[in-house]
């Protein structure tokens, strides 16, 4: 299920923007707040947009103190979109359906859905017919609302108890939903994809129930990420690559399953460039570098520390895509390799422009710079398979 934090905040910055943020040494509170905890968001999906895994950022407490200065400008039409999307700045409210829905967050589906868009490309079989279209709408339901939702669903369970800290109106810790409902939620969602992607196998005729057992897969990974005692999350390595992994290769994996045949070296190529997805994630946590050192979150900034760590991220980035564009290239498939390092070069140059002279100051604008050409690489990798066959 489907590209990048990256992704959702190439996909919107301005929303990234206002949530991924700690305070600079320039930001003086008139009063102190305590220092938030975070975590990152689970696998299946990448992270929410309320913040970097769940956790309030100390950005949020500077916009939390403001506001009781400045009046709310957000219609109310805007505040409810973003109730059900899922984002920061949502309203309240008391219908359970759209509390549900919140805790889906709609809003990190998106990248999922265009991960099973790059694997039917990917397979070379799909066709614009009433069918083939019907069956990669299923393939979005069950990676988007399905799956998706049911990882933010399980993380915002398990950072419950930090959400009641850091963003005590969230669903959950607010008692806006009970803890019954919460895990009917999370069995209903797991149930149902579960049977959907067994449907899809017996639609597309799968001898061996591949979607199935990709969908036991990332729901194990997505569990294991958010729940102790593994907590994959709590480790900088295992963390951003579980992140990297789940929003590019298993959605590329159940499109591609779905009209062709998966095989070990196209699993190989987007594990590949799920090490790219390890640099995005690796962006996102510059800024809470101080945060993450009080609460034991090994991030790769607090290991290596900043300087070591922005050229390990760049290096993920930029070295795996280069690897993708040598085998594309290496198949014979020129024309679509010429295209991958293209996409490559702006990505290079944002990265000396902004990420490499301060990660702290221009994460956010390297990412909304430079990840929308990361996306379109992945797709145009996706047709040079679909367009080679068997590697």
């Amino acid at each position: 299920m489907p590209p990048s934090l990256a992704f959702v905040r190439a996909f919107n910055p301005a929303v990234a923007r206002s949530s991924f943020a700690l305070p600079s040494s320039s930001c003086q509170l008139s009063r102190p707040f305590p220092k938030p905890l975070r975590t990152r968001t689970p696998p299946f999906a990448p992270p929410r947009m309320t913040n970097r895994g769940g956790s309030s950022s100390g950005n949020d407490s500077h916009q939390a103190e403001k506001s009781k200065t400045q009046p709310d400008t957000q219609s109310p039409a805007s505040t409810d979109v973003r109730q059900l999307l899922g984002i920061r700045g949502a309203d309240t409210t008391t219908s359970k359906w759209k509390i549900r829905l919140q805790l889906m967050k709609p809003v990190t589906w998106v990248p999922l859905i265009w991960g099973v868009t790059c694997g039917a490309a990917a397979s070379g079989h799909f066709a614009w017919n009433p069918l083939h279209i019907s069956q990669a709408l299923a393939c979005m339901f069950l990676a988007g609302p399905l799956l998706t939702g049911y990882t933010q669903t399980l993380n915002d369970w398990y950072d419950r108890d930090i959400d009641a800290i850091n963003e005590p109106q969230r669903p959950i810790p607010s008692g806006a939903i009970s803890e019954n409902e919460v895990k009917t939620q999370l069995v209903a969602l797991l149930v149902a994809g579960i049977l959907l992607s067994a449907a899809i196998d017996v639609w597309t005729h799968h001898e061996w129930p591949v979607n199935t057992a990709l969908t036991l897969f990332g729901s194990f990974i997505a569990y294991i990420y958010s729940a102790p005692p593994l907590k994959l999350k709590q480790n900088g390595w295992l963390g951003c690559y579980a992140l990297g992994a789940s929003y590019i290769s298993l959605p590329w994996w159940c499109g591609h399953a779905a009209f062709g045949e998966l095989d070990w070296k196209v699993m190989l190529l987007t594990l590949f460039y799920s090490f790219a997805g390890l640099g995005i994630a690796i962006v996102n946590d510059f800024k809470s570098v101080e945060g993450d050192r009080q609460t034991g979150m090994q991030s790769l900034p607090v290991m290596f520390g900043i300087d070591a760590a922005k050229w390990i991220c760049v290096g993920m980035i930029d070295v795996f895509q280069l690897l993708v564009a040598a085998i594309i290239y290496a198949v014979g498939e020129d024309k679509y390799a010429a295209a991958i390092l293209a996409l490559l070069l702006p990505q290079v140059f944002l990265q000396f422009k902004y990420f490499l002279n301060d990660p702290v100051k221009n994460d956010v604008k390297y990412q909304a710079a430079a990840q929308p050409f990361l996306v379109i690489g992945i797709l145009v990798s996706a047709l040079a398979v679909g367009h080679h066959g068997p590697l």
